[in-house]
């Protein structure tokens, strides 16, 4: 057989191998596309919700330096004013330290030429000299102070730790993040509702949330309304608050809202 033949012939390849897998393949979209069971569709006049914590923050360095052991983990809660985090610190500490005795030799230097001016030894202007050193030096010294607190890393409020950034002993560089902080306390709704309602709405207007996670309808009530409707959207921002505390509910949960006298 030539090989002009041969590039002539075409290649046909056995289609039963394959008639299997169309079945299976149509069924698998089919899932996909369908929605879960287990979540309810949203109802008309349902208004998306997310939960937050009444005060967040994210901890950053405020020096470059090495860190020691950290003194929190993720999910611990933490008091205010608790130590999260000790950097290496020896620099900072003797910076502080030569900036004490420059201030006391300052201190010094101006009452010797105090003395001295009271002799006419030496004029005003060396006495003036003498005392902006010493506002220098308290300067300085205030400064170097401030920068060594900069190596304990405290909780600025009552939190527990949403997210760590960092590893014990790891060199980091001014302004990197360290943790997260989600408050311990009160949590805030959060929703946009059409702009149209606006007329409807007032603070303390109760409605019921219900959330995803947990799968319970629970009662609040609106707590602020924005000053300034969003032209483009044409909604309006609200904050809610429970009525009362539930321990499991945590930030980041979300679901749906009704208020009562909205249209469906």
């Amino acid at each position: 057989m030539s090989s002009s033949h041969l590039r002539r012939t075409p290649v046909r390849l056995p289609r039963r191998e394959a008639t299997w897998a169309w079945p299976v393949l149509m069924l698998l979209g089919f899932a996909a596309l369908a929605p879960a069971a287990d979540v309810p569709p949203p109802a008309p006049g349902d208004i998306r919700v997310l939960v937050t914590a009444a005060l967040e923050t994210t901890l950053s360095s405020q020096m470059n330096g090495t860190l020691g052991d950290l003194h929190a983990s993720l999910g611990t809660r933490v008091e205010k004013r608790a130590l999260l985090a000790q950097f290496d610190c020896a620099e900072a500490q003797a910076r502080a330290k030569v900036a004490v005795a420059e201030l006391g030799m300052a201190r010094q230097s101006l009452t010797a030429k105090q003395g001295m001016r009271k002799l006419n030894a030496v004029g005003d202007v060396e006495v003036a000299q003498a005392e902006t050193d010493v506002e220098k030096a308290t300067g300085a010294r205030s400064l170097a102070v401030t920068q060594a607190g900069y190596c304990q890393v405290r909780a600025p409020f009552a939190a527990r730790i949403a997210k760590v950034y960092v590893k014990p002993f790891q060199t980091v560089a001014e302004g990197t993040p360290l943790f997260d902080l989600v408050s311990d306390g009160d949590l805030k709704i959060r929703l946009n509702v059409p702009s149209p309602w606006l007329a409807r709405l007032k603070e303390d207007m109760p409605i019921q949330v219900r959330l995803l996670e947990t799968g319970k309808t629970y009662p609040a009530h609106i707590s602020a309304i924005n000053a300034r409707v969003d032209a483009v959207a044409q909604t309006i921002e609200l904050e809610a608050r429970f009525d009362e505390a539930h321990a499991d509910v945590r930030p980041g949960m979300s679901g749906v809202a009704q208020l009562p006298g909205t249209p469906p």
